[in-house]
């Protein structure tokens, strides 16, 4: 696979891997005593209390440790694998979009089939993720695999599978909060049902590994040497994905999603002394069976009573985000992700008509959205007296969503022309999940908090992300590829955030689960006048901006050639993109892909001009959010589908079609 790059190198200085076995040996053994020392008592008299003690340590804790090592080593031998057939430093279960997938066809199973998904779950799950994992590379196949765009590849069918996982959950209400909790990633056990079944997958799982030694080494060269030594690369390949998968797919079908410990298992084994693809697979699993036992143990000692501190998936993804973030320096593109840009692409001769054009199918459709409805004995038009009333009801939601469309198409806009990258919008650079993550810190300190104060809330949390962000890039003069990585890594974190609050299974956790769908069913004059001010505030600017928006996307050198300041540029446009998505995110979740999709239809209408791309993703963005709205209300009447997952799932195949139409260019 030309055009990957390499594996970072260890750290020199580290190369003790004795040292270290013995090290993290001797923390899972003071873990594991400090667990039977300090599990929480049983109340009642003291033979009960005694024997019930007895039952939890032997069907509960043990069996717990035995499955976070088992899992550990599981993951972690998948995280090698996947690391070394794709060459790609950052490749694991979760950024190829295979913990995502499983979890997808787990839970379809569980609506469709309670019976077929406990019978053969993990040939559900194993399914799910090499469908996943193969449109993902099937995605970044004309880009040789470039990491940067396996990356984001996956970050974004994770996103679209996400938005169909979320309404199949709500869809079963019965189920919301138990599957929640589960897609989190819980260790808990009752018995030894979970050792006994994963146990001997993953000994055939490393006894498969063992037999790929020899041809992963053959691989480690490039593919002209490969094949003349006589392998069959593709088939090598293949069974090696496969085996990952599968590894990777048991796990999240045994206990859920396990959130980049296939990322930081392998690192860190590189970073103790690791080198040779020997070392790496050995001590990878070892790695990731002490990183979880030692994550989950902790989460258990700092949990009150029987409960714990946060669920290990989301814990492990805390860790995973930083790790990532560390590996940034190392990791580079070996060509910029450019769209397919036709040279003869047709250009409006009339842009402005076209803009009032648009600008009449936004007026159409709101006066659609709002006669035209269901009703009990179908879809029926509301005129005079009884649109009247449904205006209070109707008006607002339809409100909110076209601004926060318009608000997500304008921040696509910027961050699209910020990074000269296409596939760069605000819910691939993280700052939609910073939102979320504001919102979880904000109801878990401050309760039933009002809408002002979420949406405070949120708004730190987008920036927050947004500086942290900068702070990374800063570096390389914010430049694209560092900033995409660095989104990647921060909507992980942030999503872990949103995980351990939504695993508590409160209200709080409902309040969080309807905003990562995006309802709008509940708007009112609040949501309306926000939606609507936030446009007027944070758009005005950008058309005063519109040499910046001009001259950035043609790269640093000509940009500074005519006395552009590219930081600064960079970070007037990009704060303004943060307040635009956290407002957005507020009224529809993280999920629409409005700030994606939307500037790609202005391009591909003809418009040119930074000022009229800026408007027209402004118009397509509202209207894209506004039909969304109104179908999420008529498609399963009485029953709602959230506008932010109908948004995904109508703006998703386009998305995909338009990442398979992108091109490897050097």
């Amino acid at each position: 696979m030309s055009g990957t790059v390499s594996l970072p190198a260890p750290i020199t200085g580290t190369g003790r891997p004795l040292l270290s076995a013995i090290t993290i040996g001797v923390a899972c053994i003071v873990m594991l005593a400090l667990l039977v020392i300090t599990r929480p008592t049983v109340p009642g008299d003291p033979a009960t209390a005694a024997m019930l003690g007895e039952i939890l340590l032997w069907n509960s804790l043990l069996p717990r440790a035995v499955i976070a090592l088992i899992c550990g080593t599981a993951l972690g031998l998948a995280g090698a694998l996947l690391q070394r057939v794709l060459r790609n430093p950052i490749a694991d279960a979760s950024t190829l979009g295979i913990a995502a997938g499983a979890q997808l066809a787990l839970v379809a199973g569980l609506a469709i089939s309670p019976l077929l998904a406990g019978l053969s779950r993990d040939v559900v799950a194993f399914g799910g993720g090499l469908a996943a994992v193969t449109l993902v590379l099937a995605l970044s196949w004309r880009q040789a695999f470039d990491p940067v765009t396996v990356a984001v590849s996956g970050l974004i069918v994770s996103m679209i599978v996400a938005s169909i996982t979320i309404t199949l959950i709500l869809a079963r209400g019965e189920y919301a909060m138990s599957v929640s909790i589960w897609g989190s990633g819980s260790l808990s056990q009752q018995d030894w049902q979970g050792v006994i079944s994963l146990g001997p997958r993953l000994l055939i799982g490393a006894i498969a590994a063992l037999v790929l030694v020899r041809p992963l080494n053959v691989l480690a060269l490039d593919d002209a040497s490969a094949k003349s030594l006589g392998m069959s690369i593709m088939a090598v390949r293949l069974a090696i994905l496969l085996l990952a998968v599968w590894l990777a797919a048991s796990v999240t079908a045994t206990v859920g999603v396990i959130g980049f410990l296939g990322l930081a298992a392998p690192a860190m084994a590189r970073l103790c002394g690791a080198r040779t693809t020997g070392q790496v697979l050995a001590a990878a699993p070892f790695v990731g069976a002490a990183l979880l036992f030692l994550t989950d143990g902790l989460s258990q000692l700092l949990g009150p009573g029987f409960n714990d501190l946060a669920p290990a998936g989301a814990a492990t993804a805390l860790m995973g985000g930083p790790i990532l973030l560390l590996l940034l320096p190392r990791l580079h593109a070996m060509s910029p992700v450019t769209a397919d840009a036709n040279p003869t692409e047709r250009r409006l001769a009339r842009p402005n008509v076209w803009v009032t054009g648009m600008a009449v199918l936004i007026a159409l459709l709101v006066l659609a959205a709002l006669i035209i409805g269901p009703s009990p004995t179908g879809i029926a038009l509301s005129l005079s007296a009884q649109l009247s009333e449904l205006v209070p009801f109707r008006l607002p939601r339809i409100l909110a969503a076209g601004g926060a469309g318009a608000l997500l198409g304008g921040a696509g806009f910027i961050m699209q022309r910020v990074t000269g990258n296409p596939i760069a919008s605000p819910e691939v650079l993280g700052v939609s999940a910073g939102g979320g993550a504001g919102l979880a810190a904000t109801l878990y300190i401050f309760g039933a908090a009002s809408q002002m104060v979420m949406l405070i809330g949120m708004a730190i949390g987008a920036l927050v992300v947004f500086i942290v962000m900068i702070a990374i890039a800063a570096s390389r003069e914010l430049s694209a590829e560092r900033l995409l990585l660095s989104g990647i890594a921060m909507s992980a974190i942030s999503m872990a955030i949103v995980s351990i609050v939504l695993a508590q299974g409160s209200m709080n956790s409902f309040i969080l689960l309807m905003w990562m769908a995006g309802s709008t069913n509940r708007a009112g004059v609040f949501e309306a006048w926000t939606s609507l001010a936030a446009l007027a505030v944070f758009t005005a600017p950008l058309f005063f901006m519109s040499r910046w928006l001009t001259m950035l996307p043609l790269g640093g050198v000509m940009s500074k050639g005519v006395g552009i300041g590219l930081t600064s540029s960079r970070l007037a446009l990009a704060i303004l993109s943060a307040l635009m998505t956290a407002v957005a995110s507020f009224l529809v979740g993280p999920l629409s892909l409005a700030g994606l999709v939307a500037p790609h239809l202005a391009r591909l209408i003809g418009l040119t001009g930074a000022r009229q791309q800026l408007l027209a993703s402004l118009m397509i963005g509202a209207a894209m959010l506004i039909f969304a709205d109104w179908l999420s209300r008529v498609v399963i009447y009485p029953y709602q589908v959230p506008v932010g997952v109908f948004a995904a799932l109508i703006g998703g195949p386009y998305l995909l079609w338009l990442l398979a139409r992108m091109e490897k260019r050097s």
